[in-house]
């Protein structure tokens, strides 16, 4: 009994430093696609059309709704202290720093990385790629580095268009219903962000860009090769699940690694 339990915790320790492995060289070998000749220009711009311009409404709502809860709860425990004023900062602070970045890479790797897993997993086991390696095409210049480049460039733009939306939320929360003071408002937010608070949001926005393409892009990519997916269709359900929950699980523990080291 001890014999099979040490065997099964050795088998799963190689499958994951092995995997690893794999997924190390994915990126090494996806990076490397951008600077590979001829570059596919149209497919970049259709990619962040796909990533970036197709996530707007959903970004936009996201980043209502959370803007205007912010603003209401930061008024109740504000107001608690008398520090109505404050809001302004709590709102765009809590939005620039933390929620911006989080929620939009949330939010693109279940929409667009789902997408992204399904079409790289279905292409691998109808044995697309492989015929692209026996065009002598490079699927990673052709098919992944797109991607790449699409989400890397997306992802920081749509966290900036969250934080504006959010700000705008919590100020239509916090000055149109709670009746704080405009001026107080803005003074606040003002006077509270620095230029590190936003350097700070835009270095997550590329951390968590990258992870949510590599992971989900990669599961897809070797979907024959994880164990427990399965076959057919069946695998690339499964995996394009594992890749939304592990990517999510990644942007969450960066976050907290991230903010520990820069903040």
């Amino acid at each position: 009994m001890q014999s099979n339990t040490i065997t099964r915790l050795g088998d799963t320790g190689l499958y994951v430093l092995t995997d690893l492995g794999k997924m190390t060289l994915f990126l090494l070998m996806s990076l490397r696609g951008v600077f590979r000749r001829p570059f596919r220009f149209i497919e970049l711009v259709r990619q962040i059309q796909f990533i970036g311009v197709g996530s707007l409404a959903v970004i936009f709502f996201t980043a209502a709704s959370t803007g205007a809860v912010l603003g209401l709860q930061g008024y109740y425990s504000l107001n608690k202290f008398g520090a109505e004023g404050m809001l302004g900062s709590a709102v765009s602070l809590t939005l620039i720093m933390e929620l911006g970045p989080v929620l939009t890479a949330l939010m693109v790797a279940g929409r667009a990385g789902s997408a992204m897993c399904a079409e790289i997993g279905i292409m691998r086991i109808s044995d697309q790629i492989d015929a692209l390696d026996c065009m002598a095409i490079d699927p990673f210049r052709y098919l992944i580095t797109p991607k790449f480049l699409a989400t890397i460039i997306s992802v920081p733009l749509l966290t900036a268009v969250f934080d504006v939306v959010g700000i705008a939320g919590g100020y239509l929360a916090g000055v149109g219903l709670m009746d704080v003071n405009p001026g107080s408002f803005i003074q606040g937010m003002q006077t509270s962000v620095t230029n590190h608070d936003i350097r700070l949001g835009v270095i997550k926005s590329f951390v968590f860009g990258l992870l949510v393409v590599w992971i989900c892009s990669g599961r897809g990519y070797f979907v024959q090769e994880i164990r427990g997916a399965g076959f057919g269709a069946e695998s690339v359900s499964r995996v394009t699940t594992q890749a939304v929950v592990l990517s999510s699980i990644s942007v969450l523990v960066f976050d907290y690694l991230l903010t520990a080291v820069l903040l």
